[in-house]
């Protein structure tokens, strides 16, 4: 997530007393709960109180971020997302053995997937509902689109093409040349997008979505929220590392759970990494439609593709440094299928990006391709 930030509640509100509770309750059942067999109830609640650790853990990395402004802001958020999203596999893939092996490559594609096609062509439907056409900026949009295109070819498509270990997977100059290579492109992206090139990413004025810009290009603050005391902001920080390992820990008590279940049913592995691509994507799906339905599509594809350029540029670098703990292989090349598909999202992301508008036919594509990708997930 590198896109600008949104105004958060402040924590006083009905949401940021919701979002102060959730931590403190998910570490208390962490400890009450740990290591015990658990009834069928009991993991209904678990599940449910570790979605709520996943909203409550982004409110208050979003209102530490607004209290330190940009880039550090988008930073604070990328990484507690990453945190959460690495928690998620590294549970998963230590008690997932070699059926694991290929979790991470899984949840980053889905990522990839869901942002792109979902939250993208979610968020041009809901615009151009509203406004007949989806206006943004080309520039910003389309760099950012070429960050996470080259990104994923990088870390995802390149390890079934080489031939230095047997498997779709690096070897280890390869995978250490993909981790710094994801950081510095993910760095520098945050860099161009909050410092050096602010405009190329900020809404468009048009008279129809109603969204103004001042006399030297910067969007007004007349939809921001007052930037949260220091008080409110160290509150939030102590509330944020409980939501952190609260949503780790209770990723582990849930590993075997969910394994069972998807295995129960008969879905392949890969099922998994969508789920927790759903779980982690949900927050800023959220505030994509929202901004969406203001008119700042803007926004909401900066969520979009920022989502997606976060989930490779810093969860590869970090899966990699942990499965040096975690042993076994690292399974980051896709197949065929999922080549197709990821070259088709580029090819359509490109034609969509290019003209700066976009229309409800647009919408439509991105999310049937989003809709294709779910299916052969569940159905290979």
């Amino acid at each position: 997530m590198s896109g600008p930030v949104p105004a958060p509640p402040s924590i006083r509100s009905a949401l940021g007393l919701v979002a102060a509770v959730v931590p403190v309750l998910a570490v208390l059942v962490l400890a009450l709960l740990w290591g015990r067999h658990l009834p069928a109830i009991a993991e209904i609640f678990i599940v449910a109180l570790l979605t709520a650790s996943v909203l409550a853990a982004v409110h208050h990395a979003e209102v530490v971020a607004h209290r330190v402004g940009e880039p550090f802001g988008s930073l604070i958020l990328a990484i507690a997302v990453t945190v959460i999203e690495v928690g998620l596999i590294v549970s998963l893939m230590t008690s997932g053995g070699s059926s694991a092996a290929s979790l991470a490559r899984d949840t980053v594609f889905a990522a990839v997937m869901i942002t792109c096609n979902g939250i993208v062509g979610l968020s041009l439907l809901l615009s151009a509902l509203r406004h007949r056409t989806a206006q943004f900026n080309p520039e910003g949009t389309g760099a950012a689109l070429a960050t996470v295109i080259t990104l994923a070819t990088l870390c995802l498509v390149l390890p079934a093409f080489t031939t230095s270990t047997p498997g779709p997977e690096f070897s280890g100059p390869q995978l250490v040349f993909a981790a710094v290579a994801s950081l510095a492109l993910y760095g520098l992206f945050v860099f161009v997008q909050n410092v050096r090139h602010r405009d190329y990413f900020l809404p468009v004025h048009t008279p129809d979505h109603g969204t103004a810009r001042t006399g030297d290009g910067t969007a007004t603050e007349e939809d921001h929220a007052p930037v949260p005391s220091p008080r409110d902001a160290l509150t939030s920080l102590g509330l944020l590392l409980a939501a952190l390992i609260g949503v780790v820990g209770l990723a582990k008590v849930e590993s075997a759970t969910i394994e069972r279940m998807v295995g129960a049913a008969g879905l392949p592995q890969a099922v998994v990494g969508v789920v927790i691509a759903l779980l982690v994507l949900l927050p800023e799906t959220l505030a994509a439609a929202r901004n969406a339905r203001r008119g700042r599509t803007q926004i909401s594809l900066n969520l979009a593709l920022g989502s997606a350029m976060a989930s490779i540029g810093l969860t590869i670098p970090a899966i990699a440094v942990a499965s040096i703990w975690v042993g076994g292989p690292l399974l980051l090349g896709l197949g065929a299928t999922q080549i197709v598909l990821l070259a088709l999202t580029a090819g359509v992301g490109i034609l969509t990006v290019m003209p700066g508008r976009a229309t409800l036919l647009q919408a439509a594509v991105h999310l049937c391709l989003c809709a294709a990708y779910l299916l052969l997930a569940a159905n290979p």
